[in-house]
């Protein structure tokens, strides 16, 4: 945003002194009388009030320039906090089970939490996100990144059974942790989704918790389908582990919910800074005020135009 003003506008008060100077104060020159010389003379000539217009217009020109004129512009230099969230989704062959999508019963599982992950991915503007798909094993389907239309086409492209039918939920957090735990940002989270109970995995639930109770990182952990077909305690004591939450999700509009909730509680910290660029314009003025006072001394003094 810009706008233009005077630093010094105050300078305009000496105006009325220029003026009562010329009225009061004129220049003391040789003369000599002529008696009726306003007979003579007559009134004014066109010639001697363009040259007062001049003299006025440099006069005023000049007290411009030292008023200083500017065009200031401002900037709001906004800097926020990124975070760098690794999503872990479960594509074991449960999640081809249909009826998660009340809108949509013949929709399976999967389908519907790859739409509900990419309306999330779409919130997280500033944020790197990657993704983690999980079976029998993990695999890192997409690093860190912050480009969103290739994160959700990578989303897009995952299918059921791809590594498996059995569900590694240990493994496929410790693959996050490893991915994530050297990364710069001040805000690391990992948000596992699965629809079962770990049956796969080599690494121990109890190692599993003690490294994520030292860690740095975020985690949410959310279960989606029938509550019984969980296993809900270890759920809960890995998020609590990784200072995060639990969540439940038998529907997609639940699901849904939950990721919008996550988002809310995961915003991004902003701070601004106002920076003014300042544009000075004095120069002009005073180059234009130059060339008209040697105008007027030329017209004055060489063309010897009567005051």
């Amino acid at each position: 945003m810009s706008h233009y003003s005077l630093e010094y506008p105050y300078v305009f008060l000496l105006l009325p002194l220029f003026w009562f100077c010329f009225k009061k104060c004129p220049a003391k020159t040789t003369s000599i009388y002529f008696p009726y010389i306003e007979v003579l003379i007559g009134k004014k000539s066109l010639k001697s009030r363009w040259l007062d217009i001049i003299k006025w217009i440099a006069i005023i020109l000049v007290l411009l320039s030292l008023a200083s004129p500017v065009k200031v512009t401002t900037y709001k230099d906004t800097k926020e906090e990124v975070r760098d969230i690794m999503l872990v989704i479960d594509s074991s062959k449960s999640m081809l089970e249909r009826g998660f999508d009340a809108d949509n019963p013949k929709k399976d599982k999967f389908s519907a939490v790859k739409e509900v992950v990419k309306s999330f991915i779409n919130s997280r503007k500033h944020d790197r996100l990657g993704l983690i798909t999980f079976a029998s094993s993990a695999f890192i389907a997409s690093p860190l990144t912050f480009d969103k239309k290739y994160l959700k086409d990578i989303i897009q492209k995952q299918k059921v059974g791809i590594v498996g039918s059995r569900t590694a939920i240990y493994d496929a957090l410790l693959q996050a942790l490893y991915s994530i735990e050297h990364s710069d940002a001040k805000s690391k989270i990992v948000i596992l989704l699965t629809d079962g109970v770990d049956n796969m995995s080599e690494t121990p639930f109890t190692d599993l918790a003690a490294i994520l109770k030292k860690s740095d990182i975020k985690l949410y952990t959310i279960g989606i389908g029938d509550y019984k077909d969980l296993d809900v305690p270890k759920l809960k004591a890995l998020a609590n582990a990784a200072r995060g939450k639990f969540y439940s999700a038998t529907d997609k509009q639940a699901l849904s919910k939950i990721y919008k909730e996550i988002d809310k509680t995961e915003t991004s910290k902003v701070e601004g800074k106002i920076y003014k660029q300042y544009k000075y314009y004095y120069y002009f003025t005073l180059i234009i005020a130059i060339v008209l006072i040697m105008v007027y001394l030329y017209l004055k003094s060489v063309r010897g135009i009567a005051k």
